[in-house]
């Protein structure tokens, strides 16, 4: 065997280049391209998912009433402000009667004169009833006498005359008695008219009630219909909560329901489905539903405020299921990275059901209890990746610090109102492909969100924890 000889002026290059092509490959066997790629685990588990409908509404009063004129006038004064709570009956305003209570004062004068006239009516209804009858006495009288041939023919005649004569002025004052008493009833009618329409101009609460608005203020001029003070029943407050039609085909009224306020997104209030609406939104494609609460909180909920509504549908028979960041298409399949027994990944197509908030995903087929697939990765995988499990994968999972932003930025319960620490969803390929845009109904080239699984449409993630590491049911520890 021949060895070819070492110039001096070599060893010193070539003892600097062999340690530095061993760290080139220690690099890239651990950092570099040829290094295994970071994931996350999660064991199948076998359990009954309990699916739920996430939706957004506001609160609003189940009753309100917007107390104003019945005919067009100016505002005299009003007798409560915003946030006063009023009882049934209480005087909330009023309009200036401007010649109303001169008119009523004429009418009750009228009324006077017309309850008169019947008391004269009456009367001579009575005096004409005692001509009638003493006419008609002289009468029998005169005819007895005519046959006692003491009275002539012409004096009985004259005495029946004066009978019929008598007759008729019966006749005419009770005419004119009922013509009294009809007049005294028309005049009756128009006071009590003027009456009510005073009355009319006295803004009363229907019922006990808050005063959410203040209108119009004294000397203001309204038209008939237009509010002065707008009120609610303070004791019957719901949700008008949308819910994404897709999946909602459970919403029913009675279903238990939870409440979260925007103003306190980490307390959850207990509520009811009052009621679904008949009629759906065909433009947004949701579902309408009032969502009561039960019981009413303490203090009131503002008006117009932004909630977010969950309710817990029927549970389902107990399957397996992994977490919705598991699943991912690849050439038009949906399945699971699947790791094997040498611990390389397989790809799995799997066939999958309903989903809850918790983002645990059915599988009706394609993997069985025990089996541990990939959760999240650092970059996408292929069949014989070398993979290096971990609890977390720093920018994939976990947490990470966000500058100040405006609450109005997130979606979930997250309760930041500066800055602070809020769960990161994954945004690699790897961790998002479950959802492509071949089955989303937005269209092509628009991804699902996979964050909630009920309405995989929608930007937001509505059970994104405040701070914390991200954390898979079943994941390794």
């Amino acid at each position: 065997m021949l060895y070819l000889p070492i110039p001096r002026r070599a060893l010193p290059l070539l003892a600097f280049l062999l340690p530095l092509g061993a760290a080139f490959l220690w690099l890239a066997l651990t950092t570099g391209p040829l290094a295994p790629v970071p994931v996350t685990l999660a064991t199948v588990q076998v359990d009954g998912i309990r699916p739920s409908l996430f939706g957004v509404g506001t609160v609003e009063a189940r009753y309100t009433y917007r107390i104003g004129p019945t005919v067009a006038g100016r505002v005299s004064r009003v007798e409560v402000q915003v946030g006063e709570r009023v009882k049934a009956g209480q005087l909330l305003g009023e309009m200036d009667p401007v010649d109303l209570d001169d008119r009523v004062t004429a009418q009750e004068a009228a009324l006077r004169r017309a309850q008169a006239g019947v008391e004269a009516a009456r009367a001579q209804v009575d005096d004409a009833q005692a001509r009638r009858d003493f006419a008609t006495a002289q009468v029998k009288r005169y005819e007895q006498l005519l046959l006692a041939k003491t009275a002539s023919e012409d004096t009985v005649e004259a005495k029946r005359q004066e009978s019929q004569v008598a007759a008729a002025g019966l006749q005419t004052a009770r005419a004119n008695r009922e013509s009294a008493e009809q007049e005294l009833k028309r005049v009756e009618a128009e006071r009590e008219a003027l009456v009510r329409q005073r009355a009319n101009l006295r803004l009363i609460a229907p019922v006990d009630a808050l005063v959410v608005s203040r209108d119009a203020e004294p000397g203001s001029t309204l038209v008939a219909g237009q509010s002065v003070v707008e009120v609610i029943d303070a004791g019957q407050l719901w949700v008008d909560t949308r819910f994404d039609q897709l999946g909602a085909g459970g919403l029913a009224a009675g279903l238990a329901a939870r409440i979260n306020l925007r103003s306190q997104p980490l307390a959850t209030l207990a509520g009811v489905v009052d009621r679904v609406e008949p009629r759906a939104d065909a433009v947004t494609e949701e579902l309408l539903a009032k969502v009561g609460f039960t019981p009413l909180p303490d203090p009131l909920p503002h008006l117009g405020e932004l909630a977010e509504v969950r309710v817990d549908l029927a549970p389902l028979p107990p399957t397996p299921w992994v977490p919705n960041a598991a699943l991912h298409r690849r050439d038009g399949q949906l399945g699971v990275w699947r790791l094997e027994g040498n611990e390389e990944p397989r790809f799995v197509p799997v066939e999958k059901g309903l989903s809850d908030l918790d983002g645990r995903v059915q599988i009706l087929a394609g993997l069985k209890a025990g089996d541990r697939v990939v959760v999240h990765s650092r970059s996408p995988l292929s069949p014989g990746s070398r993979i290096e499990v971990r609890d977390t994968i720093p920018g994939v999972t976990g947490t990470f610090d966000v500058p100040a932003v405006s609450p109005s930025s997130f979606s979930g319960a997250s309760g930041l109102n500066g800055g602070g620490s809020v769960a990161r969803t994954p945004s690699i390929p790897e961790a998002t492909s479950d959802i492509s845009s071949a089955d989303s109904p937005r269209g092509p080239g628009i991804p699902r969100n996979p964050v909630n699984p009920v309405n995989p449409n929608s930007p937001y993630s509505p059970a994104a924890p405040v701070s914390g590491p991200t954390s898979m049911p079943g994941a390794p520890r």
